[in-house]
């Protein structure tokens, strides 16, 4: 069973499909989410209510620490932003390891802050299309 520590993960964005993909910096944490629509097809007679998968969807997050330099990361994912975005759960340097890709929508980016901590910043996407899983070859 192969396990991994969360601490391997890289996520990038790029503006096209097969463009140069950028790291973006200060990554803390991310999520990605999805999720199936369902039909409901029960008729008379039926004893339980059946249903039928439909339309595909996800979404995703990021939390990083905010950086105002990273122009090309983390300043390529402002709101309405569309673009690519990539997710290494294993990293991005050994042949055969599995990532995700997808293009998406930046639908939200809020920063915070406190007097003890770090500024943060939490960035909300919608994916339009399909997720991919792919294999990483180096």
């Amino acid at each position: 069973m192969a396990t991994h520590a969360g601490s391997e993960g890289v996520v990038k964005t790029s503006d096209s499909e097969n463009g140069t993909q950028v790291t973006i910096a200060n990554v803390r944490s991310y999520s990605i989410e999805e999720s199936a629509d369902t039909l409901e097809q029960t008729t008379m007679g039926n004893s339980s209510r059946q249903y039928r998968s439909s339309l595909t969807s996800w979404s995703g997050s990021l939390d990083v620490y905010w950086d105002e330099t990273d122009s090309t990361g983390q300043g390529a994912l402002s709101v309405g932003s569309d673009l690519w975005v990539f997710f290494y759960p294993e990293g991005d340097d050994l042949n055969g390891d599995v990532y995700y890709k997808g293009q998406c929508i930046v639908t939200g980016f809020s920063r915070s802050g406190a007097f003890d901590g770090m500024v943060e910043a939490s960035i909300s996407v919608q994916g339009t299309g399909a997720l991919t899983e792919a294999t990483l070859t180096v």
